[in-house]
Parts: structure tokens; C-alpha cells; sequence
């Protein structure tokens, strides 16, 4: 029961300024060059990264489309038209990574923007994001990345000790060729049993089904499968997630069963709610979990920009794979009316990580309870969580560009 364990963050907190997006790789921090123009054109250019990827960021006044006149093939400048676009003067700024530098000036009543390219490099996604709290503008943002280059991952910051019992299983970023990564986080344990059922607890049948996952998703071969917790001990919520985080996940899936009336029953799936990004971002600043590497010796303002859309687009790819889950669970076992939910849980914070809670049922009532401590159901119940996991994988996340 999420309750018990601590799950549901505080209600005051506010939501990041935070858009649909795409997930960011390896950027550090940049410069951020103002310009002042018309209210419906350009208003601000932002540049991040490094040699490897830089993003642009354009503060617009309203919601544009670019179109690419010139990719940087031939003669290593990128040329972008905004049609309706107004720009009251040229603007100009200095380059950052693969960035020389840039100009925007009016063109029969569009905006062209130039970029001039310090070493070849090819424009990678281009997408426009709505206002949000925070963010009063539209952003059009441009990724350029040099050719031949490997996007890094994130920096990830190292597991804190804590003083607990032992996690059996060794945390290590190896992941063989081709293989993806996932954890899977068995809820509660240790001191903390979790919602009780007649004849069972919640961490037991938690860490039973996630063993079982973990069975499921290793005979397959294409997946290297972690555990927070293989045994009964108690793994504080921040760990679990810096857990996912060293481990370089692809996935996270935390395993749950809900307590309530007895009459109520079903599985559900949550990802996290506004609020919660709201926090991560909070939580995230003052831990340094993330933002270290990308804003040292930078602009804070361009960091936490990079943060909002690799959130986001987090947030995004877990909404996906959250109603591939519930499609594939549906045939096995009773669901809630409302089976896919968002809440501002703690073991859903990391910002790069896509991950999900999974109710499996709710161990207060009779028939749900019977299920969660089925052998056979759980089995069920787990196939159909894998196969979800392989479908997800296999269509991969259909990112929005315009």
C-alpha cells in the first residue's frame, strides 16, 4: 500500500515548467544569448552541450513550423525558415559545441535562421513546445549532433551509501551487447510489510512476482534484469530510484498490491503526475542526482531547461508503455475502471528513466488476494508483463518533430 510506504509526495508542490519532448543525451551547459524581438517572432536564443550535441532553444511567441532549407551536408551551415515568423531586426549570436555561430533575419515575412556549423554535423530532431508554468513562451528546439559521434548517455551520479541491510543484487551498468536494461522494484520489505491481506503481505507478494518477472524477462536473452531488493529487507525510496539511475536503466517497473474497502478490486498502473515532476525537479537540485555535469560552470537557467525536456519526454514514454501494460494485463486479471493513473510517487522521480508502478491487485480484498498468491497467477500475470516489455521495446517511442 503506497500509504504506508511513504509513496505520495506532499500536495504543495509545484509543477515544473516542463513540455512534450524527446529524451536528452549527454549535453552540458551553455551560454544563453538574449535578443529582444516582436512578440509574435523570436524572442531569446539558448544554446547547450558540447562538442558531441548541442540543442538550440528558441523562445517564440506563438506556435510556429520550421522548415530546413539547408542541412550542413555540403557546407557545414544549417538554414531554417519560419514562415509568419516576425523578427524586427537581425540577430546574431556566438556558437557553442558544434554551434560556430548563428543569425536570425527577416525574409519576406518569414524568420531564417542560420547556423553556422564548427565541424560537420547533422540536425537530429527538431520539435515545438507549448507554454508551460514557468515557461510563458513557446520553445522551438533544434538538436545538432556531430557526425560519427555515439550520444552519451546522461551522467549519472554514484549510489549513496546507506546504512541497511545488504541488496542482493550487485548494481553494475554492464549490459551485454544489444541487451536492454531493466529494474524491477519489489514494494515494500524488511520492517515495512506493506498493505496486509487476510493471509498475506504486500512485500512478499511483491517480491515473489518480481523474482518471477525476472525469470520471465531473462529466458528471453535480450534483457539484463536488476532487483532492488532480492530478499526481505527494507530499500529506502530514494535508493530504489538511484538504483535504476546507476544501472543506466531502460525500464523501471515497481511492483505493488493496493489496499482498500474489501468490495474494491483490480490492478492499475501509475505514472508520475504533474506534481511529481514538479518535486523531481526540486529533489533532483538539491541531491545533484543529475544536474551536475550538465550546468558546472554554466547557466542555471539553460540546465534546467535541458532537465524539463528529458523529463518530459520520460514522462511521455512512460505514459506508452503504461497503456501497452494495462492492454496486455487486461486479459488476466480484473482492472480498475480508471487503470492507468498518475500520482507523485517517489519510485517514479528519476528524470531519465522511464518507469511505471504496477497495482497488481488489491490484497484487501478476498478474490484479488487469491489471485496475487496463485503461483499460476502470478505467472500469468508476469508473461503478460513481459510480453508488454517486448512490445515496447519493439515499436520503440514514436517521437513527435515538426
Amino acid at each position: 500500500m503506497r500509504g504506508r510506504e511513504g509513496l505520495i509526495l506532499g500536495k504543495r508542490w509545484i509543477a515544473a515548467s516542463i513540455a512534450a519532448g524527446i529524451l536528452l543525451v549527454g549535453l552540458g551547459a551553455g551560454a544563453m544569448a538574449q535578443v529582444a524581438g516582436a512578440s509574435a517572432g523570436i524572442l531569446k536564443v539558448r544554446l547547450g552541450g558540447d562538442a558531441t550535441e548541442t540543442r538550440m532553444v528558441m523562445d517564440v511567441g506563438r506556435s510556429v513550423s520550421g522548415r530546413i532549407l539547408s542541412d550542413g551536408a555540403t557546407d557545414r551551415k544549417v538554414v531554417v525558415s519560419f514562415s509568419q515568423v516576425d523578427v524586427a531586426s537581425d540577430m546574431k549570436g556566438a556558437g557553442q559545441g558544434v554551434v560556430r555561430r548563428w543569425s536570425v533575419e527577416p525574409r519576406n515575412g518569414a524568420a531564417r535562421l542560420s547556423i553556422d556549423l564548427a565541424q560537420d554535423a547533422e540536425v537530429t530532431r527538431r520539435f515545438l513546445l507549448p507554454p508551460g508554468e514557468g515557461a510563458p513562451h513557446y520553445r522551438y528546439v533544434i538538436d545538432l549532433k556531430a557526425k560519427g559521434a555515439a550520444a552519451p548517455r546522461l551522467a549519472r551520479a554514484p549510489v549513496p551509501t546507506v546504512a541497511r541491510p545488504a541488496v542482493a543484487t550487485s548494481i553494475r551498468a554492464l549490459r551485454p551487447s544489444g541487451r536492454k536494461v531493466i529494474v524491477i522494484d519489489a514494494g515494500h520489505g524488511g520492517r515495512d510489510p506493506g498493505a496486509l491481506g487476510r493471509n498475506a503481505q504486500e512485500k512478499v507478494v511483491t517480491l515473489s512476482a518480481a523474482r518471477r518477472l525476472k525469470a520471465r524477462l531473462e529466458r528471453s536473452g535480450r534483457y539484463t534484469v536488476i532487483l532492488t531488493r532480492d530478499s526481505d529487507v527494507y530499500v529506502p525510496l530514494e535508493t530504489r530510484v538511484q538504483i535504476a539511475r546507476k544501472a543506466d536503466a531502460d525500464l523501471f517497473i515497481s511492483l505493488h498490491a493496493d489496499a482498500g474497502p474489501a468490495d474494491v478490486s483490480g490492478a492499475s498502473v501509475y505514472t508520475l503526475s504533474e506534481k511529481g515532476e514538479g518535486r523531481a525537479a526540486r529533489v533532483l537540485n538539491k541531491e545533484d542526482w543529475l544536474m551536475n555535469a550538465s550546468v558546472t560552470g554554466g547557466d542555471r537557467g539553460v540546465g534546467q531547461i535541458l532537465l524539463d525536456l528529458t523529463q518530459r519526454s520520460t514522462k511521455n514514454r512512460s505514459a506508452v508503455f503504461a497503456e501497452l501494460l494495462v492492454e496486455q494485463i487486461s486479459d488476466v486479471t480484473p482492472m480498475l475502471r480508471r487503470s492507468h493513473r498518475d500520482a507523485n510517487l517517489m519510485v517514479l522521480l528519476a528524470p531519465d528513466v522511464p518507469a511505471v508502478l504496477l497495482e497488481m491487485g488489491f490484497i484487501t480484498s478476498p478474490r484479488d488476494e487469491t489471485l496475487l498468491t496463485s503461483s499460476r497467477e502470478q505467472d500469468r500475470l508476469v508473461d503478460r508483463v513481459g510480453d508488454a516489455i517486448d512490445q515496447w521495446f519493439a515499436r520503440g517511442v514514436r517521437i513527435a518533430s515538426r
